[in-house]
């Protein structure tokens, strides 16, 4: 197999298993939901545009799902300092409690599905989430 066929299965793996574990914690929320929050999370606040791209939908999609997310007290919308035209996001810290709790649902949902593992394959998939996550850490907008 090649290294980009490895590359795709992951990335097909890694939809499966948010989708699997939506489903068996009952969460109805949008999938965009928890993305934007969490991009939200670890980039901080955002121009509303610039989240829209990160997030992959729309802007006008962007502005109805960070009214939901603003009228349920999980971000907060500012005018942008440098252009009041322009919206800045941000997570707020219910937001952030709220992404936390999803977080460990998907968690706890998933781990009977590698209970049976052994140390070895536990050793391979804590260096494939190392890897993962040292190659996903880019901020938004900006090139590797």
């Amino acid at each position: 197999m090649s290294r980009s066929q490895d590359i795709e299965r992951i990335v097909i793996a890694a939809h499966a298993l948010t989708r699997i574990a939506a489903r068996e914690t009952g969460n109805e929320a949008p999938a965009a939901q928890w993305r934007t929050l969490s991009i939200l999370r670890s980039e901080g606040p955002i121009r509303l545009g610039e989240l829209a791209t990160a997030s992959r939908v729309t802007q006008p999609g962007m502005t109805r799902l960070v009214g939901q997310l603003a009228d349920a007290g999980l971000v907060e919308r500012t005018a942008d300092p440098a252009d009041s035209r322009a919206t800045v996001v941000a997570v707020t810290d219910e937001g952030r409690a709220a992404l936390d709790m999803w977080l460990v649902q998907l968690r706890d949902a998933l781990e009977p599905r590698f209970a049976d593992l052994d140390d070895e394959d536990w050793d391979a998939l804590s260096r494939v989430a190392d890897i993962l996550s040292a190659r996903t850490s880019t901020p938004v907008g900006v090139a590797r």
